[in-house]
């Protein structure tokens, strides 16, 4: 089974890039399933029901995000009603939404997908790594095809979380920093890992804002409300091909496309 797997989708650019190349994706790749994490696809600050509604008609099977899901007010009362747009699952039991999805395959294979969200300069939620103990444990009782969303700041952290999950789910892949990284593998019981995923979006930028508001922020170390940028949008990601009787990982091809 062929899986697609974006990062962060940052703005406007992004959105529009995302529809012109997505049906390219799929055929040319053969997907079979598709993830996209959505924390800033709205304006680079979260997402609202209109873009979630967007994305989930263009194909996707999944959006998954992080700590900037409640940028925008209005998808508070959004998440309940919508199980395929995730928030992560170790925030408290009480939480609006869902931190995990069982979907199914163009091919009628279930997929699992869980979001999980590191603590490391992010803001406090419950543990990570025993939240995805239990969801994991869960979830593998009706798929051994499951991916997780690490959305999370430090690298240590969610190579941790690949080492730690390694042989119990079909990938880990890192979410939030916007920079796609170059260590994409197998880890050794048959977890594919990267450190992040990367970001659908402008990249003369700084992480998808305006190059000169950040730097006016950096130097000046003054309060600015950033804005997105728009040029050089690019796609970011991994294709990831898995069995589907074991749900181990057989290939990670990381994905840079530009229009």
């Amino acid at each position: 089974m062929n899986i697609l797997f974006l990062g962060d989708l940052f703005g406007k650019a992004g959105r529009k890039l995302l529809a012109q190349k997505f049906e390219d994706l799929v055929l040319r790749y053969h997907i079979e399933f598709s993830v996209v994490n959505v924390e800033n696809a709205a304006g680079g600050h979260g997402i609202t029901p209109a873009v979630a509604d967007e994305l989930l008609a263009l194909g996707f099977q999944v959006l998954t995000s992080g700590n900037h899901i409640w940028d925008k007010k209005e998808i508070l009362d959004y998440l309940p009603l919508q199980p395929r747009l995730l928030r992560p699952a170790n925030y408290p039991p009480a939480t609006p939404g869902y931190g995990s999805y069982m979907g199914v395959s163009s091919s009628g294979i279930k997929v699992a997908v869980l979001n999980l969200q590191g603590r490391i300069f992010m803001p406090v939620t419950d543990c990570p790594f025993r939240v995805g103990d239990q969801e994991v444990a869960r979830l593998r009782r009706e798929t051994p095809v499951i991916l997780v969303d690490m959305h999370g700041e430090a690298t240590s952290e969610k190579e941790a979380m690949g080492w730690y999950l390694d042989g119990r789910v079909s990938a880990v892949l890192g979410t939030h920093t916007h920079v796609q990284t170059a260590d994409e593998r197998i880890l050794p019981k048959g977890t594919a890992y990267i450190t992040d995923l990367g970001m659908c979006g402008p990249y003369h930028s700084v992480i998808g804002n305006r190059t000169d508001e950040a730097l006016r922020r950096l130097l000046l170390q003054m309060p600015v409300r950033f804005e997105p940028a728009h040029e050089d949008p690019k796609l970011c990601g991994v294709v990831l091909q898995v069995e589907e009787e074991t749900g181990r990982a057989q290939s990670i091809h990381r994905l840079q496309v530009s229009p």
